[in-house]
């Protein structure tokens, strides 16, 4: 398995390898876990060459104490990688090697798709994720890349930014990984302890029930009877659960038989945020 630490070494290779190979990319942070191990599987089923990114990008964390519990895991990254495939490329660098020693986002109007829920709690946090896909795919300059739903609004701005920008790759969203007993798979689950991850699959239970409800009842019940499930449940405190339209993700005010839906939640539980989302 190569490792790549400069933009210089990588781009290199890249141009070494034949104009008529598909190229696929794999943007993660790194604490890799059973959800990024299937995007890498996609990736590697569908190309001839994947890069898989292993770097913790400080632009997108408006919490500066969660960009400093987020884990180093290389060695254990690369031996899942080296399961999957040891003709995967990793390009791991160091945040003054993307940024070129100055690690400011870039500013990007995403019209509107970064203003609510992620959005709203999370200061500038899609500035910084647009940042570094950008980078990456100028850099990489990939057929495909591959995103997990469990970030759903990430992907559909990464979509928008890919049209703003006029990148010519296409942009894969793969389906939401889930451990056995529901809870949408996430580097943070390992900051859960063992009570708290087993009582964290409520998020899950509740959406699913969320979705059955949101057949005959309105958006509106269907949000306030999520909301009062929360509040019942003293291990896990509600940040937000929406409902909005797939495409622009406005949230609903009436429900239209022409549109897609989908319901998104952030939940604390013992000080480690999770995020989760459901089509409806």
């Amino acid at each position: 398995m190569l490792v790549f630490r400069t933009k210089k070494e990588l781009s290199n290779y890249i141009s070494s390898l034949s104009k008529n190979e598909n190229l696929g990319l794999v943007p993660t942070m790194g604490a890799l876990h059973t959800g990024h191990a299937s995007l890498v599987e996609k990736a590697v089923s569908e190309n001839n060459t994947v890069v898989v990114s292993i770097f913790v990008n400080p632009t997108q964390f408006d919490n500066k104490e969660d960009l400093a519990k987020y884990p180093n895991t290389l060695d254990a990254d690369l031996d899942l990688l080296s399961n999957v495939s040891e003709g995967i490329v990793v390009f791991s660098p160091s945040a003054d090697e993307v940024y070129d020693h100055k690690i400011e986002a870039k500013k990007y109007d995403f019209e509107g798709l970064d203003t609510v829920m992620e959005g709203a709690y999370r200061d500038d946090h899609f500035n910084g994720v647009g940042t570094i896909v950008e980078a990456l795919l100028t850099l990489v300059k990939p057929n495909r890349a591959y995103f997990g739903e469990k970030d759903f609004q990430q992907l559909q701005i990464i979509r928008k930014l890919v049209e703003q920008q006029h990148i010519p790759v296409e942009i894969i969203g793969c389906p939401i990984v889930r451990e056995t007993n529901g809870l949408a798979m996430s580097s943070r689950n390992e900051r859960l302890s063992k009570e708290l991850r087993q009582k964290a699959s409520f998020i899950y239970s509740t959406l699913q029930a969320a979705k059955k409800k949101f057949g005959t009842e309105s958006a509106n019940y269907v949000l306030n009877w999520v909301k009062n499930q929360f509040k019942e449940h003293v291990d896990l405190e509600l940040e937000y659960i929406e409902i909005t339209d797939v495409e622009t993700l406005s949230p609903v005010t009436r429900k239209n038989e022409n549109l897609k839906y989908r319901a998104f939640i952030a939940v604390y539980a013992g000080g480690v945020r999770l995020i989760d989302n459901i089509a409806l």
